[in-house]
């Protein structure tokens, strides 16, 4: 069946062999993500290679993202691993300390005490440790346990209400962008954007590192910091899509508030015509268990109706017992909940307006398809722009996106609803038109008689030249 929701997956230990790869992507893996948080440049490299490899032999393109670490606000190491901190003692995160012991730990950030003023509140380790900051006094932190526990080797630290000054890149982000663009990366994660500045400086980089290898990435905004929040319209406008990053962002705005922000920041990316991931903790059970738990069901059929383009693995394909069986049981709710899924289209197309050709193409194209029940839409692009426009609305009728250019097809990978192919399209309009039908059919995609709407530009092959919209009956002469 054609599903409609892209999976992006993390390798790592449990899924760096090439027949448990090979294995998730024909299980349904779109978009691999290589975690830059581990591992090193060599690591990524030889899963990079293994990726296209495996892709290659599944028949289909598979897309690569690297994920930046950002600046991972983390306590420093402790003399015995880690300590155990009591409600109400006190405790120092001491930026000149080296090695940590029970009374104070050292911080990798050195600038942390420049950000805190007593009465601030410290979540560490993903919030399990709460500390309130009594005082501050030069590279001292001192504070006040309000919630203990076990605290280990460099966990991370959140300010809670967010407000912490470390930059978006770091020098290792700038480097491991390098090291991206050489293994020829689709997408770029950009860790903890507090604004647009930051994604515009991280997509220059990315464009310089990316330029002898003539490859121009799409960068995702990871929105897990407050101060996103209020400046999410002015993210997605600099970006190409953004990430529900629903972990640190928990941390900061509290777990309670991340339901509806997710809402809200899925719907604003598909009005500004960009992508949505939605990532952390979906199937986190199955990182030990072979089945997801009900709750974890729920979480990822509500943000399929919520209209994300992607939901996200992370430790349950990287470092779990079932990476394999995940994929499949995610594919399998995100089929179902896209059955029960209500199309809006003639409410999204109220009071908008078209300023350029190929969109209007692109939208004309939805709402035929959509009214006269075509079995699909076949887009010829060069770019990929028109699928994108199409995908931000949903109708039902697949969408297959046909271009000769294997950075777009990779790209339209994470395209909700969007299934990209390749096609080296001939100057001929009517010649190219045949072959697009010719190669929906030979997948399984359409049979003789089904009706087919399809768009082109002419001439062929120049981006943003889509102007042309065409209704067929499958086996009938173009």
């Amino acid at each position: 069946m054609h599903r409609a929701t892209k999976i992006v997956a993390t390798i790592g230990p449990a899924s760096s062999t090439p027949d448990i790869l090979l294995k998730m992507i024909r299980a349904g893996l779109d978009v691999v993500r290589l975690n830059f948080s581990h591992g090193t440049a060599d690591d990524h490299r030889q899963r990079a290679e293994m990726v296209r490899e495996c892709a290659r032999q599944a028949g289909r393109e598979v897309a690569i993202m690297a994920d930046l670490q950002g600046p991972k606000i983390r306590v420093g190491k402790f003399e015995n691993g880690k300590t155990t901190l009591e409600p109400g003692h006190p405790f120092i995160l001491d930026a000149e300390c080296e090695l940590g012991n029970d009374e104070r730990v050292g911080l990798d950030y050195k600038d942390l005490p420049r950000d805190l003023k007593p009465g601030d509140v410290l979540l560490l380790n993903d919030g399990l440790i709460v500390l309130d900051v009594s005082r501050v006094i030069g590279s001292e932190i001192h504070t006040v346990v309000r919630v203990g526990g076990d605290l280990s080797n460099n966990k991370g630290i959140n300010r809670q209400g967010g407000g912490l000054t470390a930059p978006a890149l770091t020098a290792k982000d700038m480097e491991d962008i390098r090291t991206a663009l050489s293994l020829g990366v689709d997408f770029v994660a950009v860790s903890f954007p507090k604004n647009a500045t930051d994604m515009e400086m991280a997509r220059q980089l990315a464009n310089i590192a990316g330029a002898p290898y003539g490859i121009k990435p799409k960068m995702i905004a990871k929105i897990e910091r407050a101060e996103a929040i209020p400046a999410l319209q002015e993210i997605l406008d600099s970006s190409d899509g953004i990430m529900v990053a629903r972990g640190d962002l928990a941390v900061e705005v509290g777990n309670a508030a991340v339901p509806a922000l997710q809402k809200r920041m899925i719907r604003m990316a598909r009005d500004s015509n960009k992508l949505v991931i939605t990532a952390t903790q979906m199937m986190e059970s199955m990182i030990h268990a072979p089945v997801p738990t009900r709750a974890e069901v729920s979480d990822v059929a509500n943000a399929v109706l919520d209209g994300t383009d992607a939901v996200m693995l992370s430790a349950e394909s990287a470092a779990g017992k079932y990476p394999v069986e995940t994929i499949e049981a995610m594919a399998a709710i995100c089929l179902e909940a896209e059955k029960s899924e209500h199309s809006e289209l003639d409410k999204d197309f109220l009071d908008r307006t078209f300023t350029r050709i190929d969109q209007s193409i692109a939208m004309g194209a939805l709402f035929t398809a959509y009214h006269l029940g075509a079995k699909a839409i076949v887009a010829l692009t060069d770019s990929g722009s028109t699928a994108l426009w199409m995908s931000r609305h949903w109708t039902h009728v697949p969408i297959f996106a046909l271009t000769p250019r294997v950075g777009s097809e990779r790209a339209m990978s994470l395209y909700r609803n969007v299934t990209p192919l390749h096609l080296d399209t001939s100057s001929d309009r009517d010649t190219a038109l045949q072959q697009a039908i010719e190669v929906v059919v030979s997948k399984g995609y359409a049979a003789r008689g089904d009706m087919v709407v399809l768009t082109v530009g002419e001439p062929m092959g120049q981006p943003g030249g889509t102007n042309t919209l065409k209704i067929v009956r499958v086996g009938d002469v173009l």
